[in-house]
Protein backbone atom coordinates (compact mmCIF):
# COMPACT_ATOMS: atom_id res chain seq x y z
CA UNK A 1 0.00 0.00 0.00
CA UNK A 2 2.85 2.37 -0.67
CA UNK A 3 1.60 5.63 -2.16
CA UNK A 4 4.69 5.86 -4.37
CA UNK A 5 4.45 2.26 -5.39
CA UNK A 6 3.99 1.49 -9.07
CA UNK A 7 1.31 -1.06 -8.07
CA UNK A 8 -1.54 1.42 -8.03
CA UNK A 9 -4.00 -1.43 -8.50
CA UNK A 10 -3.12 -2.65 -4.98
CA UNK A 11 -4.27 0.70 -3.58
CA UNK A 12 -7.50 0.52 -5.52
CA UNK A 13 -8.14 -3.09 -4.46
CA UNK A 14 -7.53 -2.27 -0.81
CA UNK A 15 -9.91 0.70 -0.75
CA UNK A 16 -12.60 -1.32 -2.52
CA UNK A 17 -12.15 -3.90 0.23
CA UNK A 18 -12.40 -1.15 2.89
CA UNK A 19 -15.55 0.23 1.29
CA UNK A 20 -17.15 -3.23 1.24
CA UNK A 21 -16.32 -3.67 4.94
CA UNK A 22 -18.00 -0.36 5.76
CA UNK A 23 -21.05 -1.21 3.69
CA UNK A 24 -21.28 -4.61 5.37
CA UNK A 25 -20.90 -3.10 8.83
CA UNK A 26 -23.15 -0.04 8.50
CA UNK A 27 -24.93 0.10 5.17
CA UNK A 28 -27.36 -2.79 4.93
CA UNK A 29 -29.72 -1.99 7.81
CA UNK A 30 -30.51 1.58 6.78
CA UNK A 31 -33.99 1.75 5.32
CA UNK A 32 -33.03 4.68 3.12
CA UNK A 33 -30.23 3.82 0.66
CA UNK A 34 -29.37 7.49 0.18
CA UNK A 35 -28.82 7.94 3.92
CA UNK A 36 -26.78 4.76 3.96
CA UNK A 37 -24.61 6.14 1.14
CA UNK A 38 -24.03 9.44 2.98
CA UNK A 39 -23.17 7.72 6.25
CA UNK A 40 -20.77 5.19 4.72
CA UNK A 41 -19.22 7.88 2.51
CA UNK A 42 -18.43 10.12 5.49
CA UNK A 43 -16.95 7.25 7.50
CA UNK A 44 -14.95 6.19 4.44
CA UNK A 45 -13.29 9.63 4.20
CA UNK A 46 -12.26 9.42 7.86
CA UNK A 47 -10.81 5.94 7.30
CA UNK A 48 -8.78 7.13 4.30
CA UNK A 49 -7.44 10.20 6.10
CA UNK A 50 -6.55 8.29 9.28
CA UNK A 51 -4.96 5.42 7.37
CA UNK A 52 -2.70 7.57 5.20
CA UNK A 53 -1.72 9.83 8.09
CA UNK A 54 -0.79 6.83 10.26
CA UNK A 55 1.01 4.81 7.56
CA UNK A 56 2.74 7.60 5.65
CA UNK A 57 3.44 10.22 8.32
CA UNK A 58 3.61 8.67 11.79
CA UNK A 59 5.17 5.32 10.89
CA UNK A 60 8.01 6.56 8.60
CA UNK A 61 8.69 9.78 10.56
CA UNK A 62 8.66 8.37 14.10
CA UNK A 63 8.45 4.56 14.19
CA UNK A 64 11.07 3.84 11.52
CA UNK A 65 13.39 6.44 13.09
CA UNK A 66 12.94 4.71 16.49
CA UNK A 67 11.29 7.70 18.17
CA UNK A 68 8.81 5.39 19.85
CA UNK A 69 7.66 7.85 22.53
CA UNK A 70 6.55 10.43 19.98
CA UNK A 71 5.09 7.69 17.81
CA UNK A 72 2.92 6.45 20.71
CA UNK A 73 1.88 9.99 21.68
CA UNK A 74 0.92 11.08 18.16
CA UNK A 75 -0.83 7.78 17.50
CA UNK A 76 -2.90 8.33 20.65
CA UNK A 77 -3.73 11.88 19.50
CA UNK A 78 -4.66 10.57 16.05
CA UNK A 79 -6.97 7.97 17.61
CA UNK A 80 -8.73 10.62 19.73
CA UNK A 81 -9.17 12.97 16.77
CA UNK A 82 -10.43 10.27 14.40
CA UNK A 83 -12.86 8.97 17.03
CA UNK A 84 -14.06 12.56 17.59
CA UNK A 85 -14.65 12.91 13.84
CA UNK A 86 -16.66 9.69 13.89
CA UNK A 87 -18.80 11.10 16.68
CA UNK A 88 -19.40 14.20 14.56
CA UNK A 89 -20.56 11.92 11.72
CA UNK A 90 -22.84 10.12 14.17
CA UNK A 91 -24.22 13.46 15.39
CA UNK A 92 -24.74 14.61 11.80
CA UNK A 93 -26.58 11.35 11.08
CA UNK A 94 -28.80 11.84 14.11
CA UNK A 95 -29.67 15.45 13.22
CA UNK A 96 -29.96 15.34 9.44
CA UNK A 97 -30.23 11.76 8.29
CA UNK A 98 -32.41 10.34 11.09
CA UNK A 99 -34.25 13.66 11.59
CA UNK A 100 -33.63 13.72 15.36
CA UNK A 101 -35.06 10.23 15.69
CA UNK A 102 -32.62 7.92 17.45
CA UNK A 103 -34.63 4.90 16.32
CA UNK A 104 -34.12 6.02 12.76
CA UNK A 105 -30.41 5.43 13.06
CA UNK A 106 -28.88 2.17 11.95
CA UNK A 107 -28.49 0.12 15.13
CA UNK A 108 -24.90 -0.72 14.18
CA UNK A 109 -24.02 2.85 13.23
CA UNK A 110 -25.30 4.10 16.60
CA UNK A 111 -22.63 2.09 18.45
CA UNK A 112 -19.50 4.25 18.94
CA UNK A 113 -17.39 1.24 19.92
CA UNK A 114 -18.22 -0.58 16.68
CA UNK A 115 -17.36 2.56 14.72
CA UNK A 116 -13.96 2.75 16.43
CA UNK A 117 -13.24 -0.97 16.00
CA UNK A 118 -14.01 -0.91 12.27
CA UNK A 119 -11.97 2.27 11.75
CA UNK A 120 -8.84 1.05 13.52
CA UNK A 121 -9.14 -2.43 12.05
CA UNK A 122 -8.96 -0.92 8.55
CA UNK A 123 -6.09 1.40 9.53
CA UNK A 124 -4.00 -1.35 11.15
CA UNK A 125 -4.82 -3.88 8.44
CA UNK A 126 -3.64 -1.32 5.85
CA UNK A 127 -0.45 -0.83 7.90
CA UNK A 128 0.10 -4.59 7.95
CA UNK A 129 -0.27 -4.78 4.16
CA UNK A 130 2.11 -1.84 3.78
CA UNK A 131 4.70 -3.56 5.97
CA UNK A 132 4.45 -6.80 3.97
CA UNK A 133 4.77 -4.85 0.70
CA UNK A 134 7.83 -2.96 1.91
CA UNK A 135 9.47 -6.15 3.18
CA UNK A 136 8.98 -7.77 -0.21
CA UNK A 137 10.29 -4.68 -2.03
CA UNK A 138 13.35 -4.55 0.25
CA UNK A 139 14.02 -8.23 -0.36
CA UNK A 140 13.85 -7.66 -4.10
CA UNK A 141 16.24 -4.71 -3.88
CA UNK A 142 18.69 -6.70 -1.74
CA UNK A 143 18.49 -9.65 -4.11
CA UNK A 144 19.12 -7.38 -7.10
CA UNK A 145 22.20 -5.96 -5.38
CA UNK A 146 23.48 -9.44 -4.56
CA UNK A 147 22.83 -10.64 -8.11
CA UNK A 148 24.54 -7.56 -9.54
CA UNK A 149 27.57 -8.07 -7.31
CA UNK A 150 27.82 -11.72 -8.32
CA UNK A 151 27.37 -10.77 -11.94
CA UNK A 152 30.15 -8.24 -11.65
CA UNK A 153 32.48 -10.74 -10.01
CA UNK A 154 31.91 -13.23 -12.80
CA UNK A 155 31.71 -10.82 -15.71
CA UNK A 156 34.45 -9.63 -18.00
CA UNK A 157 34.78 -6.78 -20.44
CA UNK A 158 36.04 -8.27 -23.67
CA UNK A 159 37.81 -5.81 -25.97
CA UNK A 160 40.31 -5.76 -28.80
CA UNK A 161 43.64 -4.26 -27.71
CA UNK A 162 46.80 -4.30 -29.82
CA UNK A 163 45.10 -6.72 -32.23
CA UNK A 164 44.47 -9.18 -29.43
CA UNK A 165 41.30 -10.05 -27.54
CA UNK A 166 41.66 -8.91 -23.96
CA UNK A 167 39.32 -9.99 -21.15
CA UNK A 168 39.22 -7.58 -18.21
CA UNK A 169 37.37 -8.50 -14.98
CA UNK A 170 34.71 -5.81 -14.51
CA UNK A 171 35.34 -5.59 -10.78
CA UNK A 172 38.93 -4.48 -11.49
CA UNK A 173 37.91 -1.56 -13.73
CA UNK A 174 38.06 1.86 -12.05
CA UNK A 175 36.96 4.04 -14.95
CA UNK A 176 37.10 4.33 -18.73
CA UNK A 177 38.21 7.45 -20.57
CA UNK A 178 37.53 8.29 -24.19
CA UNK A 179 40.33 10.18 -25.96
CA UNK A 180 40.62 11.44 -29.53
CA UNK A 181 40.63 8.13 -31.41
CA UNK A 182 40.81 5.47 -28.71
CA UNK A 183 39.63 4.64 -25.19
CA UNK A 184 41.74 4.08 -22.12
CA UNK A 185 40.57 1.55 -19.53
CA UNK A 186 42.06 2.15 -16.10
CA UNK A 187 42.07 -0.89 -13.82
CA UNK A 188 43.55 -1.46 -10.36
CA UNK A 189 46.70 -2.93 -11.95
CA UNK A 190 47.21 -1.34 -15.35
CA UNK A 191 45.89 0.76 -18.22
CA UNK A 192 44.61 -0.83 -21.42
CA UNK A 193 43.99 0.96 -24.70
CA UNK A 194 41.47 0.04 -27.35
CA UNK A 195 40.07 1.47 -30.58
CA UNK A 196 36.50 0.68 -29.52
CA UNK A 197 34.05 3.52 -28.97
CA UNK A 198 33.00 4.42 -25.44
CA UNK A 199 29.31 4.10 -26.35
CA UNK A 200 29.93 0.52 -27.43
CA UNK A 201 31.72 -0.28 -24.18
CA UNK A 202 28.86 1.24 -22.19
CA UNK A 203 26.49 -1.32 -23.70
CA UNK A 204 28.76 -4.21 -22.70
CA UNK A 205 29.22 -3.22 -19.05
CA UNK A 206 26.95 -4.26 -16.13
CA UNK A 207 24.59 -1.82 -14.40
CA UNK A 208 27.16 -0.91 -11.74
CA UNK A 209 28.93 1.19 -14.40
CA UNK A 210 27.67 4.67 -15.14
CA UNK A 211 28.46 7.14 -17.88
CA UNK A 212 28.98 10.55 -16.25
CA UNK A 213 30.46 12.45 -19.19
CA UNK A 214 30.84 12.05 -22.94
CA UNK A 215 34.43 10.99 -22.11
CA UNK A 216 34.01 8.99 -18.88
CA UNK A 217 32.40 5.81 -17.62
CA UNK A 218 32.95 5.01 -13.95
CA UNK A 219 32.62 1.96 -11.77
CA UNK A 220 30.12 3.18 -9.12
CA UNK A 221 31.42 0.56 -6.69
CA UNK A 222 34.67 2.54 -6.49
CA UNK A 223 33.21 5.99 -5.78
CA UNK A 224 34.76 7.59 -2.68
CA UNK A 225 33.12 11.03 -2.86
CA UNK A 226 30.68 12.84 -5.08
CA UNK A 227 29.23 16.30 -5.56
CA UNK A 228 27.03 18.00 -8.12
CA UNK A 229 29.74 18.37 -10.75
CA UNK A 230 32.40 15.75 -9.95
CA UNK A 231 33.11 12.34 -8.44
CA UNK A 232 36.15 10.90 -6.71
CA UNK A 233 36.78 7.40 -8.06
CA UNK A 234 39.55 5.78 -6.03
CA UNK A 235 42.08 8.67 -6.06
CA UNK A 236 41.00 10.31 -9.34
CA UNK A 237 38.55 13.22 -9.61
CA UNK A 238 36.39 13.22 -12.72
CA UNK A 239 33.99 15.89 -13.96
CA UNK A 240 30.31 15.11 -14.45
CA UNK A 241 29.09 16.45 -17.78
CA UNK A 242 26.42 19.14 -17.60
CA UNK A 243 23.96 17.09 -19.67
CA UNK A 244 24.55 14.02 -17.48
CA UNK A 245 24.16 15.64 -14.05
CA UNK A 246 20.46 15.09 -13.49
CA UNK A 247 20.54 11.45 -14.59
CA UNK A 248 23.75 10.74 -12.64
CA UNK A 249 22.29 12.27 -9.47
CA UNK A 250 19.09 10.23 -9.73
CA UNK A 251 20.90 6.95 -10.42
CA UNK A 252 23.49 7.42 -7.68
CA UNK A 253 20.78 8.36 -5.15
CA UNK A 254 18.93 5.14 -6.00
CA UNK A 255 22.08 3.10 -5.46
CA UNK A 256 23.07 4.90 -2.25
Amino acid sequence: MNIKSKNLHLHIAYWIFALLVLIRAFGFSWEDKVNAFYFVGMIFLIVIGTSYFFNYVLVPKFYYTKRYGRFAFYTFCMAIISFYLEMLVLLFSYIYLADLNYLGLDSDAAQPMLLAIVLYFLVLFGGFLLMITQINENRQVIQQLVDEKEKMKKSFLEIMSNRKICKIPCEEIIYIESLSNYVKIITINKEISSKEKISRLSEKLPDSFLRIHRSFIINTERIKERSLDEVLVEDVRLNIGRTYRKEVKELLNKRA
